[in-house]
């Protein structure tokens, strides 16, 4: 196996690290960091850590490698596709690791596999450090299927999601919204919750009310339930925001789920259920997509 990383930062580093102590011999690496001031001396630093060689230029790496990492930032993602085109072999597994958009790793996707290269969006989904070349890897693409049997057999976690590049971006980029969004709902809750003093009721209650059930038994009911009550919840929401304002609390994430709870209300699917909270939250979604193209035809 001949690997390599067009860019060398913190995910290549422990990818590499990994993937050595799993018997892959040859790795090489490119960064255009390379001889920076400030950062140059950690990118080799590291390289010499995980036993990688490090090459002066990007295409003397995809020159011997089967497979290819791009692991840069987002913004530059289409623009190194660019510069690596015409040095990319045919057969060749152009990796993009960047938290692009599914659209831009779709044109990435476009950009490269007309010289006969085979693409993968990878989304990885865990903490590098923790996991290194072990962290669970969501992959979509025409060469998803190919990086799993060939990076497998190296302790590498990766799951083919489809042949549709952008995919597995969209899974991890998705997943986001929650993971993010709750973090920011829960400081707002927690930082109210500690100005008057009852942490313990406020966390106790809710305990009592989401434990019961799993992730997706919750979902499925406070977002069927909120379908035919939005307007009622945005009403009493609005006290909730009135008591943190005049305690000079952020409200930033309940006046969001406010507006969120005013679009439904206005597109009314308590008169499209006639009243009657929907079985499953697949209704409520196909439902939103209808009224709102309805109102914006």
């Amino acid at each position: 196996m001949r690997l390599g990383f067009i860019g060398f930062g913190e995910a290549s580093f422990e990818l590499s690290t990994g993937l050595k102590q799993e018997g892959v011999e040859m790795i090489f690496a490119h960064d255009v960091m390379l001889n920076h001031p400030a950062f140059g001396a950690q990118i080799k630093k590291r390289a010499s850590q995980a036993q990688v060689e490090i090459l002066a230029a990007p295409e003397d790496v995809l020159e011997k490698v089967e497979v290819v990492i791009v692991a840069v930032p987002a913004d530059k993602a289409y623009g190194v596709s660019e510069e690596l085109k015409p040095y990319l072999k045919k057969d060749c597994v152009y990796v993009d690791v960047s938290a692009s958009t599914p659209k831009v790793k779709q044109n990435i996707s476009k950009n490269i596999e007309g010289n006969g290269v085979l693409f993968v969006d990878a989304a990885m989904m865990g903490s590098l450090p923790v996991y290194k070349h072990k962290v669970p890897i969501l992959a979509s693409g025409s060469g998803a299927e190919r990086l799993v049997s060939l990076m497998t057999p190296y302790g590498m976690d990766i799951k083919k999601v489809s042949s549709n590049p952008g995919e597995a971006s969209a899974v991890k980029l998705i997943r986001s919204i929650h993971m993010k969004g709750v973090a920011a709902l829960y400081l707002e809750l927690l930082e109210a919750a500690h100005a008057f003093n009852v942490e313990k009721l406020v966390l106790d209650s809710l305990s009592e009310t989401m434990d019961g059930n799993s992730f997706e038994q919750t979902m499925n009911r406070l977002v069927t339930g909120t379908s035919i009550h939005a307007l009622r919840r945005s009403i009493e929401l609005d006290g909730s925001i009135q008591m943190l304002e005049a305690s000079d609390i952020d409200s930033s994430m309940s006046k969001a789920a406010k507006d969120k709870l005013q679009h439904l209300a206005d597109v009314n699917l308590r008169e499209k259920f006639k009243g009657q909270k929907p079985e499953h939250w697949l209704d409520v979604i196909k439902a939103c997509k209808e009224e709102n193209a309805a109102i914006n035809s």
